[in-house]
This record gives structure tokens, sequence and C-alpha cells, in this order.
């Protein structure tokens, strides 16, 4: 891969020019390098992850055309050298929100109760969800936890639920693009 310096003949020139080489910018500079040739078949998984990233180009260009929604992403992108506002919609679609820890220390059954729930995503997880079953797969009680802008949610209980054993509490997290992670914990 060659890099083009002050060369006013390829300076912002981008795309392929014959099967032979390709240009590219990446931070203000050219890049020149060999066209990529293809020897086999896509896999399954190549083509289902394809399929992801042209959704995440659909996605991240409507996104830039809702003013709230592109002043989020270029907030972010003003932060990151050489990466625009696009790049960060279309990583924010890519990458789903993970739930890594459901804190159930101070949950015993009681309203008022809370369960924390420690969930990231690579832009900004916008809700969290807390279902509440009985062992028999009854609701208990559901609803959103609240986050004071970190990655910690919580939730508070509503209902008295006194006997917890064989309980499962599910906890859904969402970002800005409406990817779902979930994850259940058993009592």
């Amino acid at each position: 891969m060659a890099e083009s310096k002050k060369n006013i003949i390829t300076h912002g020139m981008s795309g392929k020019v014959g099967d032979i080489i390709v240009f590219s910018q990446r931070n203000g500079k050219t890049i020149v390098s060999k066209a990529p040739t293809r020897k086999a078949e896509l896999s399954d998984k190549q083509k289902k992850h394809l399929e992801h990233f042209q959704e995440a180009v659909i996605y991240s260009k409507a996104a830039l055309q809702d003013p709230a929604r592109k002043a989020q992403y270029d907030k972010v992108a003003a932060t990151k050298a050489g990466i625009g506002s696009y790049n960060v919609a279309i990583a924010d679609l890519m990458h789903a929100p993970k739930i890594e820890e459901i804190n159930l220390s101070s949950y015993h059954g009681n309203v008022g109760d809370i369960i924390v729930v420690r969930a990231v995503d690579d832009f900004k997880v916008v809700s969290v969800a807390v279902a509440i079953y009985n062992s028999d797969g009854t609701l208990v009680e559901q609803g959103n936890a609240l986050n004071n802008n970190g990655p910690l949610w919580v939730y508070t209980a509503t209902v008295n639920n006194p006997n917890l054993s064989g309980d499962k509490i599910v906890v859904r997290a969402t970002d800005l693009p409406d990817n779902l992670a979930e994850k259940e914990v058993l009592l």
C-alpha cells in the first residue's frame, strides 16, 4: 500500500482504476493499494455479515438525515480522528448493546427493592427494561430501569413477590438503532 503526499493529480482521488489499483481516503491522505481479488465463494457467515453491513449503511444514511440523530453522531465523531458521523452510525448498528451484569443483591421481592443492571454499547444504550416472572412463567411485573448517563441502570420493584424460588429476571437493553440484547437470570 502506498501513500500519495502532495500530489496534485491524485489528491482527493478515490475508487478503483481497472482491476489494478484502488485509491482511497484516510485521515485526509490519499492511499493507493492493489485492487482486491476474490478467489472463493462467500461463506454463509460472510454473506450474513455483508447483509448486516448493508443494513448498517442504509441505517447510517437515514440517521444522518435526522438532525437530532446526526447531532449525536457528529458529537462522537468530533472526538475521533479520521472518523466521520457516517462511520459512527454504521458502527452503532453493527454492534448491539451488552448486558455485562445484573446485580440482584438488593432484590428480595419487596416493593422498593432495586435491581442494578450494567449495560454498555459502543455508542449509547437508550433503554433497559426489566421483567420478573414467577417459576410457573406468570409475569410478576415489568418496567423500565432508570439511568443517570452512565453504564448503570436501576430498576425499582413495584410489586411484592414473596416466593423468589425459581423466579426468572429478564433484562432487555436497546441502543439507538434498536439493536436488542437480552439476558436472563434464575433466582
